[in-house]
């Protein structure tokens, strides 16, 4: 085990590690921002908002343990890695219990799914399905695209128009300006997650043959994808607002740049372990963000 492995746990400690907590708030915010905007637009459902926000985190943990795993395989994660303790690599869980893990969380998700089609249509039983195969093709299968450089496209893709605008779909059966707006800046900020963890693991994807965006870029490059990503997630809204498509109140959000100033001058500052906190601090950013917006969402409607 490396130096960051726990003297011991218990198997609910290591199955609760594998799920990587810190990532979660992310993928709640998707599901935050979705129902918001379906509230404003008068659609909202309770049922199917929880099934989404559920599903979001399914979806996530699922994710988790296939990277976990599949870095596992392919020899990407050395026991002397900087990121938080991989529960595979450090020999906590199987790779066949991991697997089987990985496969009941997301057949849960899929039992979720199949609410959401009886509820909102066949069409969202297929979106669950593209999800969990690009959560899969991530590390594992024979082109894993995060090897690839592709991460950063498909994380912006799936946590952002796909995973707010599903969210949304599913109460309203219909896709609004409204939520493919709010689902751009949560996209952003994802994908910022992403980069900070990658730019860490630079040295060690460099070695492992895996070609991250960040160890094409470089860290300087990295640093400033990472920056670019927040201030798209923060100005790209304000151009709608100033052009009347979505509701002044969506400003709200605004209110989590404090939180976003100090995480950037993190990223730039740190090096290697350091932005451990600076990857949960993006994560809690994201989930503050879409509070915020969705707030705002709210409160226009009422």
């Amino acid at each position: 085990m490396n130096e960051q492995t726990p003297p011991s746990l218990t198997p609910l400690q290591v199955w609760l590690l594998a799920t990587r907590p810190k990532t979660l708030p992310a993928a709640a915010a998707t599901a935050i921002v979705g129902s918001a905007a379906a509230f404003y637009d008068g659609h909202f459902q309770a049922g199917p908002a929880l099934a989404a926000l559920f599903g979001a985190l399914l979806l996530q943990i699922g994710a988790n343990l296939a990277n976990d795993v599949f870095d596992y395989y392919r020899g990407a994660d050395a026991r002397e890695r900087l990121g938080p303790l991989r529960v595979t690599t450090a020999g906590l869980l199987s790779p066949r219990r991991a697997l089987v893990g990985m496969w009941v969380v997301f057949g849960l998700a899929a039992l979720l799914g199949l609410y959401l089609a009886f509820s909102a249509g066949w069409l969202v039983l297929w979106i669950g399905l593209a999800c969990i195969l690009a959560a899969l093709a991530y590390t594992g299968g024979p082109f894993p695209f995060g090897y690839y450089g592709l991460g950063d496209l498909v994380v912006f893709i799936f946590f952002g128009p796909v995973a707010v605008c599903g969210a949304y779909f599913v109460q309203a059966r219909s896709i609004s300006a409204l939520a493919l707006i709010g689902s751009l800046p949560i996209g952003f900020l994802i994908t910022a997650i992403l980069v900070v963890n990658n730019l860490r693991d630079i040295t060690a994807d460099r070695a492992a043959g895996k070609r991250t965006l960040a160890v094409r870029l470089g860290a300087r490059g990295a640093r400033w994808e990472y920056s670019l990503c927040l201030a798209a997630a923060y100005l790209a809204p304000l151009v709608f607002i100033a052009g009347g498509v979505i509701p002044l109140w969506s400003g709200l959000y605004s209110l989590s740049l404090p939180w976003a100033i100090a995480v950037l001058r993190a990223v730039w500052r740190d090096e290697g372990r350091p932005l451990n906190k600076s990857l949960a601090g993006t994560g809690q950013l994201t989930l503050i963000y879409g509070f915020f917006l969705a707030v705002g969402l709210i409160i226009a409607a009422l």
